[in-house]
């Protein structure tokens, strides 16, 4: 379509006055190192994890000739530095999650998660078959960054909470660990929320500094311990529909590598993302079950006046960001428009499945 064209064509431009004054030199006998910098303790389930599968997936790829180290939150940057080291080339590439920018780049929220917006499957579609990963180029390039998705949560729990939710009064004064723009929905409806990295919010509940948490789901939850300290899980899938986990690398270093080593870092990528998915829908089964019948986790949904106020919350705070920040806007124009033409196969498909799946067995 003329959009995308143009959009690669800005985005090629771009590459092309970071790199050059980086010709690449790479043989076929030549080993590459990179270091990766991520946003996770070191080898998290499923997220420090997926940053190493995506590492040895690109040595295996390369037969040797690029080697990529992996280094976990604050052994060569803090969690929340990954973008700036990144960018600065103090690593060549980082593992973190795009919405934690939000405060140097507003869109990067969109290509993390979207409150009450395209599931897993359709966000991949968008960035594979749509305008996503052009936009997503286009605008880290400004940063001297290049972007992939490596690896996704899938749909995410709505948090932990120690005490029950029974109606929207319930949640006033709330101070609540969840980050992006369904961080800012909650500030909307009353909720007071704040950012820190997911090692730190165990020590933020136990201590009273936080009432409720999001963090991921069963899996990585239970990894935390979190259900030593709130009794609470709340099942409402509202905030993170699909989460995106962002691969950056230094612009001038991708565009140093020789075509086939880029060639083999993009197909790692988008095997590490499909693969995270599947390893997160199995423990992620496995973990709730502990959950609910070892740790008799309480299970719970928020009411209907909460949701309710929560989406007319997402709905604005999406609206005051597409009319305050021009990358904002093409980049939601461009999701919306995904989501309108894929929702009525997703209806008609599987979210019909799963309700006649529902009715026919118990």
């Amino acid at each position: 379509m003329q959009r995308r064209n143009f959009l690669k064509t800005v985005g090629i431009g771009a590459a092309g006055v970071a790199a050059a004054p980086f010709v690449s030199t790479a043989s076929a006998q030549e080993t590459i190192t990179w270091d990766m910098v991520t946003s996770w303790p070191k080898n998290f389930p499923a997220l420090g994890t997926g940053a190493n599968d995506f590492a040895a997936r690109v040595e295996a790829l390369s037969g040797g000739r690029m080697r990529i180290r992996v280094h976990g939150a604050g052994e060569l940057v803090p969690a929340m530095e990954v973008f700036d080291a990144v960018a600065a080339g103090t690593a060549e590439m980082g593992h973190s999650t795009a919405y934690y920018w939000r405060g140097k780049v507003a869109a990067s929220q969109f290509f993390t998660a979207v409150p009450f917006g395209m599931n897993t499957t359709e966000t991949n579609a968008w960035l594979y078959h749509g305008d996503g990963q052009d936009l997503w180029d286009m605008i880290y390039a400004k940063h001297n960054l290049k972007p992939f998705a490596v690896g996704n949560t899938g749909a995410q729990m709505a948090g932990w909470f120690k005490k029950e939710i029974n109606s929207l009064e319930d949640m006033q004064g709330l101070k609540l660990r969840l980050p992006g723009l369904a961080g800012e929905a909650m500030n909307g409806i009353g909720v007071t929320t704040v950012t820190t990295p997911g090692s730190e919010i165990f020590t933020s509940m136990q201590t009273g500094v936080l009432d409720a948490a999001d963090w991921v789901g069963p899996y990585n939850d239970l990894a935390f311990g979190l259900h030593q300290v709130a009794d609470y899980y709340y099942t409402s899938a509202w905030n993170e529909p699909s989460a995106i986990l962002e691969g950056t690398i230094n612009l001038d270093a991708w565009n140093a590598l020789p075509d086939d080593l880029k060639a083999i870092v993009t197909e790692a990528a988008q095997a590490a993302n499909l693969a995270m998915i599947s390893e997160f829908a199995f423990r992620n089964a496995q973990a709730l079950d502990t959950l609910v019948n070892q740790h008799n986790v309480q299970l719970r949904t928020f009411p209907e006046d909460v949701m309710q106020a929560l989406y007319e919350s997402s709905k604005n705070v999406i609206q005051q960001q597409v009319d305050n920040d021009e990358e904002s806007r093409m980049v939601y124009e461009s999701y919306a428009a995904f989501q309108k033409l894929v929702r009525p196969f997703t209806d008609v498909g599987e979210y019909a499945y799963l309700k006649n799946r529902d009715n026919v067995i118990s």
